[in-house]
């Protein structure tokens, strides 16, 4: 499944994924398989599994951001 990050919080070790469904689920710092997020994370775009009693998040990975926003660059034309 995919999903959102609304938040992690790394002092509690947990957050909250919105899942594409609509679903808000639990996930804690051990359900990340890489590594839980570190900073601000909302938004942040994320591959899961939903755990047996489809409460929580388990596998969870996130994914890169290839889209990073970056400065534009202003035309010459225009000032």
């Amino acid at each position: 499944m995919r999903g959102t990050m609304l938040w992690f919080n790394e002092e509690k070790r947990e957050g909250i994924i919105t899942a594409e469904t609509g679903e808000r689920l639990r996930v804690e710092e051990a359900a990340f398989e890489l590594g839980a997020p570190e900073g601000r994370c909302g938004g942040a775009v994320v591959t899961f599994q939903l755990s047996a009693d489809r409460e929580r998040a388990e596998q969870v990975v996130l994914v890169p951001d290839v889209n990073s926003r970056r400065a534009r660059r202003r035309s010459s034309g225009h000032r």
